[in-house]
């Protein structure tokens, strides 16, 4: 179970931020300013931090800072702000946070981005298996896709992939069966932090699917959720 550090000092965010965390199953210790959640590292290990940036005394950015300082493990932190300047976002993301979240925010997509976190970082019992080895090609049934050359056969056949279109079905192809939503994988095809809707995942899938042909079905709809590669080793 992944345990979650929020510091935000609005109440009424802070108890709905712990609220929805819990619901997910998560376990979470909040504080509303920076010192008190500096303090609590000498007893607790997080899994991801979820940091407002206003916050009174150490600002937000500051903490991140100093997290990344204190903390010998790479911790996932996610940056809270009703300040949706580009620049603003730029900063955060330079600072050291991993992904940036404008205030107001619907819930899902909060839960969403914490979801991507944490599996990216292969802390929470929901993370991705982790590599035995770096594979250079996957091959599945007829389909040969080589990372190294970033090329793709069908049979003998090369593809034409963009590379976007490269990147997720690498992703896909890399855990076959596994369900990925679509923030998530927005962020493993462009990076945290980028403002991409999720019909840009559609659109990939769509020339994806298109390309390949007679193995267009591998590459399944996950209604609610995403999109999953189906074939055999």
């Amino acid at each position: 179970m992944a345990k979650v550090l929020v510091v935000e000092d609005e109440t009424d965010v802070r108890e709905l931020l712990v609220l929805h965390l819990k619901r997910e199953g998560y376990q979470v210790n909040a504080f509303e300013d920076a010192e008190s959640a500096l303090g609590s590292l000498s007893t607790h290990t997080y899994d991801l931090a979820i940091l407002d940036w206003m916050l009174p005394q150490m600002s937000g950015l500051d903490l991140c800072k100093t997290l990344r300082i204190k903390l010998s493990h790479a911790l996932p932190i996610l940056i809270l702000t009703a300040r949706a300047d580009t620049m603003d976002k730029v900063l955060g993301l330079e600072i050291g946070a991993d992904d940036y979240l404008t205030k107001p925010f619907e819930v899902r997509e909060f839960v969403a981005r914490v979801r991507a976190l944490l599996r990216r970082s292969a802390k929470s019992g929901e993370a991705l298996a982790p590599k035995a080895e770096i594979k250079s090609e996957i091959k599945i049934d007829s389909l040969r896709l080589s990372l190294a050359s970033k090329k793709i056969w069908n049979d003998q056949e090369e593809l034409s992939l963009t590379p976007n279109e490269f990147k997720l079905l690498a992703t896909l192809m890399d855990q076959p069966g596994v369900t990925f939503e679509r923030t998530q994988l927005i962020e493993l095809i462009q990076g945290p932090g980028v403002a991409v809707v999720d019909r840009t995942i559609d659109t990939t899938v769509l020339g994806l699917r298109k390309k390949l042909g007679d193995k267009a079905e591998w590459v399944e709809t996950v209604r609610g959720f995403g999109y999953r590669f189906r074939g055999q080793e």
